[in-house]
């Protein structure tokens, strides 16, 4: 694909936009994210005042606390990652935290220029203190919805279930999740230490229960095992797969994908942290996206990664080498039906005003969806 280009000043000749008018330009994006953790992306100064007012054996000051959130750069592994989540989930275990940390994070979104956003997040982490099930995820709900009100910004909810979680606490999780499907709650993920419980049958019965309710359904997969594992993952028919570089790997997993459109949620910074990858600019990410393979760009968590999706967004042109247009398409793909897990009502007005954005603008002219 030939690079985009901009007039210069004073040059009849078109040169490539790069520098600070290419992120200008990606900065303006109005932009959809689809993997998003609540738990892996809490303000620090909203954690300093949490740990203080509930009493948590916390770092009290403001650099303390951001060390203790930001996951090393990079991990060992996945299991390590997933340790800068422990004080989160401390901090996150009453209503009022739920829903102030959810309305903060669209918030945080909408400064960002994301205009659509799925948060994920995993009930059953936030009752260690007494709170129900059913009023924890009332609270998400609440919070996402009065953000979306202020901020203008369409958010949906997808509930995450724990490998690790005992299969018939997560079968009522599925339950439980189902009776807020009209509140915003509309898919079903499983996440977790994928090394120790590799399986996602192992939770078969949830996954058949959030999908007869009306839930979409995704799963976490090749954070560990790779190829392997992605395709593993497909037993339980998922819409996309949260992660799964590792599939570039495998030409006939890559078709397979390609063929059951199932979409990868693709966050380049994260999976490099994870240790899935040895740098940003050596994540297939444009690989997958040139053979074809359905995905989407993604920050997975704002603040153990400390990452914004405008910087995930320079970084997938300036380091890995998307061009501009390249990187729109993606972007504007995630508002497709069948892709990101809202109804069509919701999501042909998102993409009339994205692609009104998109169509003065030369550089994204060359701009083509990949089926």
């Amino acid at each position: 694909m030939t690079e985009p280009t901009a007039d210069l000043p004073g040059d009849a000749s078109r040169q490539p936009l790069s520098g600070q008018p290419q992120r200008r330009l990606i900065g303006a994006m109005p932009k959809a994210e689809l993997h998003l953790h609540l738990d892996g992306s809490l303000r620090v100064d909203t954690a300093l005042e949490l740990a203080r007012t509930r009493g948590i054996d916390a770092p009290r000051d403001w650099a303390g606390m951001s060390a203790a959130l930001i996951a090393p750069m990079p991990c060992a592994n996945q299991a390590e990652l997933l340790k800068a989540f422990d004080l989160p989930i401390a901090l996150m275990q009453d209503a009022e935290a739920l829903e102030r940390i959810t309305d903060e994070l669209v918030e945080t979104k909408a400064a960002d220029g994301v205009r659509y956003v799925e948060i994920r997040w995993g009930p059953l982490l936030h009752v260690a203190g007494g709170l129900s099930l059913t009023d924890g995820i009332a609270a998400v709900c609440a919070g996402a919805r009065e953000a979306a009100a202020r901020t203008g910004v369409v958010v949906r909810l997808i509930c995450t279930a724990l490998r690790s979680h005992d299969p018939d606490d997560n079968l009522e999780l599925a339950r439980t999740a189902a009776r807020f499907l009209d509140q915003g709650l509309v898919g079903w993920d499983l996440a977790g230490p994928e090394a120790a419980f590799p399986d996602p049958l192992t939770h078969g019965a949830a996954f058949e229960a959030a999908r007869s309710a009306g839930l979409r359904i995704t799963v976490h997969a090749g954070e560990w095992g790779g190829a392997a594992q992605v395709e593993r993952a497909l037993a339980v028919s998922p819409e996309r797969i949260a992660h799964g570089p590792g599939a570039v790997d495998d030409p006939a997993l890559c078709r397979e994908l390609t063929a059951r459109r199932v979409t990868l949620d693709l966050c380049p910074t994260s999976n490099w942290q994870a240790g899935l990858v040895r740098s940003v600019a050596a994540h297939p990410l444009a690989r997958l996206h040139r053979a074809g393979v359905p995905i989407t760009l993604n920050t997975d968590d704002t603040t153990v990664s400390d990452i914004t999706l405008s910087e995930e967004y320079v970084n997938a042109v300036e380091k890995i080498g998307l061009t501009l247009s390249e990187l729109w398409a993606i972007d504007r793909r995630a508002l497709e039906e069948g892709v990101a897990f809202a109804d069509e009502i919701d999501l042909m007005p998102l993409r009339e005003r994205f692609d009104g954005w998109a169509s003065g603008i030369p550089e994204l002219a060359a701009s083509t969806e990949r089926a």
